[in-house]
């Protein structure tokens, strides 16, 4: 550990000690916190089912940045690099179009069986799956539909395709000793004034519950659904929207999802986790940056995602909220992206470890709202990035930059090779 570093840390463990805060007891918190990386941003969501389709349902990449990764090897290959530079817990998230087998295998009918490599890659690693149906880019995505699909034979394909999907999420789930987050996200909507909003709704609600009432195993995995405001030619309707979901899970106790990008340019998710978590039993965060609404930039260390960070902490809910990544940006090196997303997720989340949380809530308590922003505002000036340094120096991934060397030579050697 070099010397630099650690007076840095010295300093700064003395700093906050004056707070109330054992930084040491905050980086074996934070150690405990897991963030899930979304395999989507390695290969720009095309999967290995159909690799040189065009992606459609309402998602777009932009960019074309050498390097991809083009099989499943390549892939695990990537996570492994992005995961050896971001310091403390992870899991990998996995759509259902990411199977790793030679066979060719109709999504309605894939298995565990399918994905038996990436259970071993992740015992290897000691880490935990989730997972997602693929309800897109497929020739049985017709009419901007799917779960909501007024012709009963193409419903039945993706209700079959999530309940398959269910049984790959236990296998994950018990495979690996931590339940997995099946999240269930479709893009059906309408791109013009709809005459009938509810029946398509009602159509949503009877293959959820399909879904969900299914005969599957269910000790190992959590069902979650997703939201979303409008999306790319479903501008005018969206057939699950958030209000839907919202009493969908309530009702039918799954969890709920949260996608920081799938609302009004007004609204946040931060606010959003404390409204529900009182009336779920869990919830789960795509944590993303949208420019200009749900367009998936990569995770920066603003406002929202600290506000996240601080709600979560604050509040204790790290065993309730469960935090995964949503970019993929095609415009820079993949694998950089994924460093900086989560490495900036874990910031936020080290920030809020050493706030004086409970000094906060007393000043609050008291109404001594003079207290509270005077120790909040004063925060962030703490030195906070000392304890980032420390922390990844004493994991081995790299202090400031220097991780972005890694990566240069991991282009240079190995990403460059595939075009």
């Amino acid at each position: 550990m070099s010397n630099t570093t650690l007076v840095a840390y010295t300093e700064a463990k003395a700093r906050y000690a004056q707070t109330g805060i054992d930084t040491d007891a905050v980086l074996k918190a934070l150690d405990a916190i897991p963030v899930s990386m979304h395999c989507w941003q390695g290969d720009d969501v095309a999967g290995f089912e159909f690799p040189d389709s065009a992606l459609n349902g309402g998602i777009q990449t932009t960019g074309n940045y050498p390097g991809k990764a083009r099989n499943a090897e390549q892939l695990r290959r990537d996570a492994d690099m992005a995961m050896s530079l971001i310091p403390g817990k992870k899991r990998f998230n996995l759509h259902a179009i990411y199977l790793d087998t030679e066979e060719k295998v109709a999504r309605d009918k894939i298995e565990p069986k399918h994905f038996t490599r990436w259970i071993e890659w992740a015992k290897e690693r000691d880490i935990g799956l989730d997972f997602n149906p693929s309800c897109f880019s497929h020739p049985n995505f017709v009419d901007g539909m799917t779960l909501a699909h007024p012709d009963p034979v193409i419903r039945k394909f993706w209700i079959d395709h999530c309940i398959a999907c269910r049984r790959i999420s236990d296998s994950f789930g018990e495979a690996l000793g931590t339940p997995a987050q099946m999240n269930v996200w479709v893009p059906d909507g309408m791109k013009d004034m709809p005459a009938d909003r509810l029946a398509p709704r009602l159509r949503l609600l009877d293959a959820l519950d399909q879904i969900v009432n299914a005969d599957v195993p269910n000790k190992h995995h959590v069902v979650a659904v997703e939201g979303k405001l409008f999306g790319i030619g479903a501008e005018s309707y969206t057939v699950g929207s958030n209000e839907f979901y919202m009493a969908y899970a309530v009702s039918r106790k799954t969890a709920l999802c949260l996608d920081a990008g799938h609302f009004h340019p007004t609204e946040i998710v931060s606010d959003k986790i404390s409204a529900i978590i009182p009336f779920v039993d869990n919830i789960l965060l795509h944590v993303t940056r949208s420019v200009r609404w749900d367009s998936d930039h990569v995770v920066l260390l603003d406002d929202e995602t600290q506000a996240i960070a601080n709600e979560i902490v604050r509040n204790k809910l790290e065993k309730k909220v469960h935090i995964g990544l949503d970019f993929f940006d095609a415009s820079i090196n993949r694998i950089a992206a994924w460093v900086i997303g989560t490495r900036n997720m874990k910031k936020a989340l080290l920030r809020s470890l050493l706030d004086p949380t409970e000094t906060l809530r007393k000043a609050e308590d008291a109404m001594d709202y003079t207290t509270r922003l005077a120790l909040m505002e004063e925060q962030k000036s703490m030195p906070w990035s000392a304890v980032w340094d420390h922390y990844c120096e004493k994991a081995g991934v790299g202090v400031g930059a220097d991780w972005l060397k890694t990566v240069k030579h991991y282009e240079a050697e190995v990403l460059s090779a595939r075009n």
